[in-house]
Formats: C-alpha cells, sequence, structure tokens
C-alpha cells in the first residue's frame, strides 16, 4: 500500500477518518452507540484458560467473569472429554493429575447444577512451559517471539541497537484474548536532563504466539526516552477492539505505511533535542496500526522556557492515562509538565471522531499558582469521590472527572505514587505519596479531600524519598502497609498509623498477587520475594531475562492477563528476541473475577508505561 501523508492541524481528525475508511486496504470500525444509563463500557473477555504440564499432570487455571452469577461453578473439559466429577466451586484452578502434556482444556459454568453455554468457554488453553528457576525453583512461562527492529548511526556518529522496553495489552482483534503492545527503545534513548541524539521509537503489536500485527515507526522527531513516549492501549469507542494512541510528529509512520505530516523534516536541534516543529496527539487501529485520526497536541510547547528551563528539559515531561471521567465510557488523558507549569487533556474517540473534552491548565486564572509544581513522574486514576466517574490523581494534587482542580496538598513533586482501598473500616479509597522537597519525605492521604492520615518528615535538608510502596504485604498487620527508602525515610514497614509493624521490605518497587494467599508479593528486578519478618523468601527468579529502565528494574509488564485473578509478569528476554510471560502454578482457594474487570486496574493497567513505571492497584483490598 503506498505510503499517505496525513494532514496537520485539528482538521486532521476529521480528513484522517475519512481517508482511512474510503481505503481498500483499512476498514474504518462501525459506529457504536453509548452504553446505556448506569452501565459501563468494558472488554469482552474470554475464559483466559493456562495449562502447564508439571510431570504429574496439567495444572489450569481460568477466569473467573464478573458476568458469571453469583455461585457459579465450572467444567471443565479435556480434549472434549469432562475431568471433573462435580463442579468445581470455590476456586478457577484445577490439578488435572496425570494428563498429557499436550492436552487442549476448555472450561464452561454451571449454574444451578445446569451447564451454560457461551462464548468465552469456546477459546482452548493456552500451553505454558514448566521448567526451573536460576535457583531451582518451580516456574512456568510462555515465549512471546519478537522482531528486533534494525539499528542505526545517529547524526552525530553514534551506533545504537534495540532492546524491548515498556509493554501493555489490550484485545486488538476482538477476539476475546489479549495481545501485546510493546515500545522498543534505542540503547541512546535519554533522559530528559540529558543532551544527545537518539535513534526512532518503535511500536510493535504480537498475539501470545509471536504473531507480529503491526509496526509504528514514531520517526527523528519523537526523542526516545521514558519521559517522552506514554502509549496508551484500550478499547476507547467500543467496538470490541482496543485503539492505540500516543503522541506523534512530523515524520511519524503508522503500521499500514501512512506518514504524518511531513515525512522530510527533521527538528532535532544539534544537542538533540527537539523543541520545534508540530506535535500530534494520534489514534491508531489496534489491529494493524492504521491511523483513524489525528489531531494537535494540547497542550503546544509554546515558548519552552516557560515550562521551567531553557534547554528542554521539563517541557517534555508526559504522562497519559485512561479514565472514565463520564462514568460510563473510557477518554484518552494526555499531560505535560509537573515540576512547574502543569496540562491535562482529556480526549475522546467516539464514532469516528477524536475530540477534546475538556483542557486543565494550572496556568489559568481559575487554578493558579497553587497548582503548579505538584505533578509526579507517573499518575494515578481513581473514582476519589465515589460519584462513578474518575479523578486524575497528577501527585499532589487530584483534578476532578470535570478537568476542575478538585484538592492539593501542596507537598509538590515526587517519584511514585500508590492509590486504593488501604485502610481497611475507613471509608474511602487513600493516597501514598512520596515528595522530593520540602519537609515532607512522603504521606498518606484522604485520596477525596487530601487530609493527611499520616507523615513522615525529610530532615536531611536533601532530595526526598526515591521510592516508595503501600501495598498488604504483611498478614499479621489489617490492612496495607506503607515504605520508602532514600531522603531519611524510616527503615521498617509502617501501618496505617505510621507506626513500625516491622522490618523493612528488601525491595521498594512494584508488588505482584503471586502466591495463594491475599497478601502481595514483592517484585522487583527480576525476582519476586516473599516478605517475613525476620527475612524475604525467594519465590522465583526469572532464567535469561533482564528488567527495564536502568536502575528503576522494572518488568516490561506486570498484570493480571490470563488464568485466575493473580498476575503475571512479563520481562524481555536478555537477548531481547522474546518476551517471556511467567504465571503462578500455586493453587489458591480465593475466587474472584480477574482484576481487569476491576475499572481502575484496568485503566492502572494501561498507565502502567507512563514514565516511571508503577504496579496496578484495584478499587478494592482482597482479604
Amino acid at each position: 500500500m503506498r505510503a499517505k501523508t496525513i494532514g496537520r492541524g485539528l482538521a486532521a481528525a476529521v480528513l484522517v477518518a475519512a481517508s482511512v475508511s474510503t481505503s481498500a486496504a483499512v476498514t474504518a470500525p462501525a459506529a457504536t452507540s453509548a452504553p446505556g444509563a448506569g452501565t459501563q463500557q468494558g472488554e469482552r473477555l474470554n475464559r483466559g484458560v493456562v495449562s502447564v504440564h508439571t510431570g504429574t499432570g496439567n495444572y489450569i487455571s481460568w477466569r473467573v467473569l464478573a458476568s458469571d452469577a453469583p455461585g457459579t461453578a465450572y467444567n471443565l473439559y479435556r480434549d472434549g472429554v469432562k475431568v471433573n466429577a462435580a463442579p468445581i466451586s470455590g476456586s478457577s484452578n484445577h490439578v488435572d493429575q496425570g494428563a498429557p502434556a499436550n492436552a487442549d482444556y476448555v472450561v464452561r459454568p454451571v449454574v444451578g447444577g445446569v451447564e451454560q453455554v457461551s462464548a468465552a468457554a469456546a477459546d482452548p488453553s493456552l500451553r505454558f512451559t514448566a521448567t526451573t528457576d536460576d535457583v531451582g525453583i518451580a516456574a512456568s512461562t510462555r515465549d512471546v517471539p519478537l522482531q528486533i527492529p534494525a539499528g542505526g548511526r545517529t547524526p552525530s556518529g553514534e551506533n545504537y541497537t534495540y532492546t524491548a522496553n515498556d509493554a501493555s495489552v489490550g484485545d486488538l482483534d476482538g477476539d476475546g484474548q489479549y495481545e501485546i503492545v510493546l515500545k522498543w527503545d534505542p540503547t541512546n534513548a535519554k533522559d530528559n536532563s540529558q543532551s544527545g541524539y537518539t535513534g526512532n521509537v518503535f511500536v510493535d503489536a504480537y498475539r501470545l504466539d509471536g504473531t507480529r500485527l503491526w509496526r509504528v515507526d514514531l520517526g527523528r522527531n519523537i526523542r526516545a526516552g521514558a519521559h517522552y513516549t506514554q502509549f496508551q492501549v484500550f478499547d476507547y469507542d467500543g467496538d470490541g477492539r482496543a485503539e492505540v494512541v500516543m503522541k506523534t510528529a512530523d515524520g511519524t509512520r503508522s503500521g499500514t505505511g501512512q506518514v504524518i505530516g511531513d515525512s522530510g523534516a527533521d527538528h532535532r536541534n544539534s544537542s538533540g533535542y527537539v523543541l520545534a516543529g508540530p506535535e500530534f496527539l494520534t489514534v491508531f487501529r489496534g489491529s494493524d496500526g492504521a491511523v483513524l485520526a489525528t489531531a494537535d497536541y494540547v497542550p503546544p510547547r509554546g515558548t519552552v522556557s516557560s515550562w521551567g528551563d531553557s534547554y528542554g528539559n521539563r517541557v517534555d515531561r508526559f504522562l497519559a492515562g485512561t479514565a472514565y471521567v463520564d462514568g460510563s465510557r473510557p477518554s484518552i488523558i494526555m499531560a505535560r509538565g509537573y515540576y512547574t507549569r502543569s496540562v491535562i487533556s482529556a480526549w475522546d474517540w467516539r464514532n469516528g471522531q477524536l475530540t477534546r473534552r475538556w483542557t486543565f491548565d494550572s496556568n489559568s486564572s481559575t487554578n493558579g499558582s497553587a497548582w503548579a509544581g505538584q505533578g509526579n513522574h507517573n499518575l494515578s486514576v481513581a473514582d476519589v469521590d465515589a460519584d462513578g466517574r474518575d479523578e486524575i490523581i497528577y501527585g499532589a494534587m487530584t483534578v476532578d472527572d470535570n478537568g476542575a482542580g478538585l484538592y492539593t496538598t501542596r507537598l509538590g513533586h515526587g517519584d511514585a505514587l500508590h492509590v486504593s482501598d488501604f485502610v481497611p473500616g475507613r471509608a474511602g479509597l487513600e493516597v501514598f505519596d512520596i515528595h522530593e522537597s520540602g519537609g515532607t519525605g512522603f504521606e498518606l492521604h484522604d485520596a477525596r479531600t487530601g487530609a493527611i492520615i499520616f507523615s513522615k518528615p525529610n530532615n536531611t535538608g536533601a532530595e526526598g524519598p526515591g521510592r516508595g510502596v503501600a501495598a498488604d504485604i504483611y498478614a499479621g498487620n489489617a490492612g496495607a502497609e506503607f515504605w520508602a527508602t532514600g531522603g531519611g525515610a524510616p527503615s521498617n514497614l509502617l501501618n496505617a498509623s505510621g507506626n513500625s509493624v516491622g522490618r523493612i521490605p528488601s525491595s521498594a518497587n512494584f508488588v505482584i498477587w503471586w502466591d495463594g494467599d491475599a497478601q502481595r508479593e514483592l517484585l522487583d528486578g527480576t525476582h519476586i520475594d516473599k516478605y517475613g519478618t525476620s527475612g524475604d523468601t525467594r519465590l522465583l527468579t526469572g532464567s535469561g531475562v533482564a528488567s527495564n529502565n536502568g536502575t528503576k528494574s522494572t518488568p516490561a509488564l506486570s498484570a493480571d492477563i490470563l488464568g485466575d485473578w493473580r498476575e503475571e509478569v512479563i520481562w524481555r528476554t536478555s537477548d531481547n528476541t522474546k518476551l517471556r510471560i511467567y504465571a503462578t502454578t500455586d493453587t489458591t482457594s480465593i475466587s474472584r473475577p480477574s482484576l481487569m474487570q476491576d475499572r481502575q486496574y484496568r485503566v492502572a493497567v494501561a498507565w502502567q508505561n507512563t514514565a516511571y513505571n508503577q504496579p496496578p492497584h484495584p478499587s478494592f483490598r482482597i482479604g
């Protein structure tokens, strides 16, 4: 197909959709109507059945769906023959003793003793490979082969190759199973504070069997680095197929060969920064990577120095997310700036049209200086005021679903934040945030009002904690625990009153539900540990894999993408030829719907790749 050039400006949002729909090679999605009153647009997931041959048989795990009736049990079929004598209840995993490794399984729900026929039960299981990790612990993996982009050479003569980086998931083709969207970073990717040219950024889509659906080349006018390229994968128009949304520029090439803007433009300056030229927001179709719509990015960079420096560091600090700001359908959230000025825009992709819903600007007359400089290197999305609509938790401030400021703690910028129902017996959600400067090192506050629940000071006179986590990792304390490292943070584990409940864990990075209990485990680098009062216990060490983002040591993705409600972790292999998915083989007596069907958790998986990656949290507590 001949490459197309996509016109500039907001008018292009209509022009692109029209040009795509007239191409024989690309079909525009059917128009969809909004969900009925009181309903919420969601994904149509299959059972996500996983089969692992363990040597004594097969471990089988599957999704409980939110649509399952209360008291639903399940029948498990191996190659068409039912393997359970009585319907399986109280669990969504089963060990099929003596079964062959090549068996296929399907799961069918049983309601009131009657087996149900459903589309979610039609898909056979995905096979995982039983193996042992580097220290002999049993593990379960599935490899997704990758196609590494060719390396290149910068205008200054530096050679570079490519490394698989952050990933996300979405049902790109409407079959009820997630596909993986993967960002490729060049080895010369830069922090915004660092000068120098970078190679192009590529974004790929893969099925779980390694079939590559498409590749988007963001072009020379998008700089590579954790703060530049935030991508969202979500079904925004409700047609059952996810779209992929990214900031683009002159020369970006779609998965079908369309070129956005001026293919020959080169806006890089002699320091490698891109501080001139147009900036766009583009919606790509998930099934083939075709451009569906392009609009001007809001806000434009304007005067570079107005964002906090003149050389291009703070002007290009971007964040992104997905939020149900109307309570029923997802909107695209795109943001710029957090050290000084912060601007957040909400966009809708509906019926082939990309429109801007609202923009929050800390520089506007209705907001003012109280809202400046409060953003983090990440954001979160949650319905903090229980009105059915999502808010944007943007570091030390929260923006309401209508784009107006809800509150700010005025405690300033930080590197990590966590939002969930952390405190049992206390109404609503809580926010745990760490702070880089000022007298407060970290604190827990009410997600609705910003009222501080507890705080710990930064008495060092230097930068505050660099890492901080909130999660229920210790069964000996009710609810979540809180801890941070660096900047004079207490060297112990804290409860919701800010009091010590034990030793500090071995890491302050990601957390994951891995074994069979209600507590989360510690995920750091390429290993998973169980917290203990006298020491942490190693549960998994990834074999032949690597973590991402330097000292941040984050996985490509961690989320409940398959099997029961426990989470999988995806790392790149050390040679970047595969993504390796690890899944637990521990049985559990906890039965609950897939975490991906909790709205807060699902949008958290969408924003997980944003800047300094953080783990997803649901809107509720387990246990």
